[in-house]
């Protein structure tokens, strides 16, 4: 029997992931820092797509959400 797809999933245009190049961008950091945190941890979700490091444009928002701090 095949699975159903999720309604959400079938009309919701699906967006290209994020380069290392965009997510240093996106985020204001260097891009060495970008692949820092790939090899070290920390920062965003990333996923290694083959050989190339990709991440979910909503996994960027979640980390920026996650680490905001209140300045007084």
């Amino acid at each position: 029997m095949p699975r159903a797809i999720k309604p959400s999933l079938a009309t919701e245009p699906r967006r290209p992931l994020a380069k290392p190049q965009e997510i240093a961008d996106y985020l204001g950091v260097p891009l060495g820092t970008v692949y820092q945190w790939s090899s070290r941890g920390g920062g965003p979700r990333m996923s290694r797509v083959g050989r190339h490091l990709r991440a979910r444009w909503e996994d960027l928002d979640a980390y920026l959400d996650a680490n905001r701090v209140n300045v007084a």
